[in-house]
């Protein structure tokens, strides 16, 4: 997340004067301007970014950039020594031009090693799903079990 925030510092900081041009086939070039030599946009390497450029007819642009890498999909609520309890995150989707939010689902994760027999693996997962089940009543959200 800090990295995420001193890029948005880096290119706030580095406003320069740059040459516009919309090329015949759709491209368009933005060149800087010759006495913005010394500033560095990137940290030395080419970057490519997905995203959405929109033009008004008297030339003012804005590019807008693609939501990429939004983190896990899951977040991390409960852990045993055997069993995890994650939760899928909101996500605000489009439908029919309006936006909702999607369903969070919770998933709970068991894993014994092998060497375990039958007999311990069964006692280990009793114990532990009663204290996953505990920690979900506590929680103040109604759980829909499907």
């Amino acid at each position: 997340m800090q990295q995420r925030n001193l890029k948005k510092n880096i290119l706030v900081e580095n406003v320069l004067d740059a040459s516009v041009n919309f090329q015949a086939n759709g491209n368009i070039l933005i060149v800087p301007c010759p006495w913005e030599d010394d500033k560095q946009v990137t940290n030395g390497e080419r970057v490519r970014y997905r995203g959405g450029i929109e033009v008004d007819a008297d030339g003012r642009t804005r590019v807008k950039r693609y939501n990429e890498g939004t983190g896990p999909m899951h977040e991390l609520l409960y852990e045993t020594p055997h069993g995890v309890v994650k939760m899928t995150r909101p996500q605000i989707r489009p439908s029919s031009g309006r936006r909702h939010i999607c369903e969070e689902f919770v998933y709970v994760t068991f894993k014994f090693p092998k060497k375990y027999g039958a007999a311990l693996a069964r006692a280990c997962f009793q114990r532990e799903a009663d204290e996953i089940l505990s920690y979900l009543k506590t929680r103040k959200e109604e759980t829909i079990w499907k």
